[in-house]
């Protein structure tokens, strides 16, 4: 391979791991991959309803995790005018895309486990 070829496929491999690394840093951390799927799967979801449907995450944990999913585009809280006042959480389209993605990590996941036990 010369010189041209080699510089070519570095600069390549450098844009998808700068991809990769946009990509970890979006979901960084334990819980937004589960809020970003309970999202996808049940909808437009509460506070608490969120928090119910996560095992083992705690209050300031997941406010925490969406406060960071909201600066980075991927959600909108909507708050309502209610007494007491009820906070929505949605995905928006950007947040939306993340389904194939999800799609391909539960694929991969159910043929891990089920080459645990064969």
């Amino acid at each position: 391979m010369d010189k041209k070829a080699i510089e070519e496929r570095n600069l390549a491999c450098k844009a998808k791991i700068l991809a990769i690394k946009d990509t970890t840093d979006l979901l960084s951390g334990k819980w937004k991959v589960f809020i970003l799927g309970s999202l996808l799967v049940m909808g437009k979801m509460r506070f608490m309803e969120l928090l119910n449907s996560i095992d083992g995450i705690g209050r300031k944990m997941l406010a925490k995790e969406l406060d960071d999913l909201q600066v980075n585009g991927l959600i909108t809280r909507t708050a309502l005018k209610t007494k007491p006042i009820t906070v929505e959480y949605e995905l928006t389209e950007r947040g939306k895309s993340f389904k194939g993605l999800m799609d391909e990590i539960i694929l991969w996941g159910e043929n891990y486990r089920r080459s645990l036990y064969k």
